[in-house]
C-alpha cells in the first residue's frame, strides 16, 4: 500500500513561489526545501529538477490567475468594473517592488527556456482568453473600443507592460498603478476622458 502524500504539491508551490520571490532566479531546491520545511529529496522526488518545479510553478500560475481573474469578474458590479478587476488582479499579487523584480529576473530566464517560454506563451494565451470572454460582456458599454480581440489584446499589453515597468521604476502600489492605466484605456472606450 502506497503512503499517502502528507507534503501536498500546492505547499511546495507555495514555497517555491515564496522563494522566488525572496531570492529570483538564483534559488535551489534547497531554498525552497527549507522555505517548505521538508527535504531537498522531497522537492527533488516530487518535480525531478528545477525546470521541472518551475513548469509546475508556471502550471499553477496560469490556472490561479484565471480563477482569479474570473472571481473579481464576478464580484464587479457591472460588466466593465469586472473587466478593470479582473485586469488588475493578474499582476496585484506579485507584492512589493523588490518581489516583483525578481519574480521578473526569473521571468527573463523562463524566456530563454523554450519549454518555459512555451508555458509563458500558454499563460499569457489563458489570460487573454479571459479578457475576451470578459470583454465580450463588457462591449455594449464602451463603444469606442476596437474589435474584442484587438481590445483583449489592448488590455494584456497594458497589464504586462504596467507590471514590467513598476517593477523596475515602483512608484505607490503595483494595483493602485494597474488600475490607473486600465482605466485610462476603458475611459477612452467609453468616449469621455475622465482619466
Amino acid at each position: 500500500m502506497a503512503r499517502p502524500k502528507s507534503i501536498t504539491d500546492e505547499r511546495l508551490l507555495v514555497a517555491a513561489e515564496t522563494v522566488t520571490g525572496s531570492r529570483g532566479p538564483n534559488f535551489t531546491l534547497a531554498h525552497v526545501a527549507d522555505a517548505a520545511g521538508v527535504s531537498v529529496g522531497t522537492v527533488a522526488q516530487r518535480f525531478g529538477s528545477k525546470s521541472g518545479l518551475l513548469q509546475a510553478m508556471s502550471r499553477r500560475a496560469t490556472s490561479r490567475a484565471v480563477e482569479q481573474m474570473r472571481a473579481c469578474a464576478e464580484r464587479a458590479a457591472d460588466p466593465v468594473d469586472g473587466l478593470r478587476e479582473a485586469a488588475v488582479a493578474v499582476y496585484a499579487v506579485l507584492g512589493d517592488a523588490e518581489e516583483a523584480a525578481n519574480h521578473l529576473g526569473q521571468l527573463g530566464v523562463d524566456i530563454g527556456d523554450p519549454v518555459l517560454r512555451s508555458l509563458l506563451g500558454e499563460h499569457f494565451t489563458a489570460v487573454e482568453a479571459e479578457l475576451r470572454r470578459l470583454m465580450r460582456a463588457a462591449a455594449p458599454s464602451l463603444p469606442a473600443a476596437p474589435s474584442v480581440p484587438r481590445a483583449a489584446r489592448v488590455v494584456l499589453d497594458v497589464i504586462n507592460g504596467v507590471s514590467i515597468d513598476w517593477s523596475i521604476r515602483p512608484h505607490g502600489r503595483l494595483a493602485d498603478r494597474l488600475a490607473e492605466d486600465v482605466d485610462a484605456v476603458l475611459s477612452a472606450w467609453r468616449g469621455r476622458e475622465d482619466s
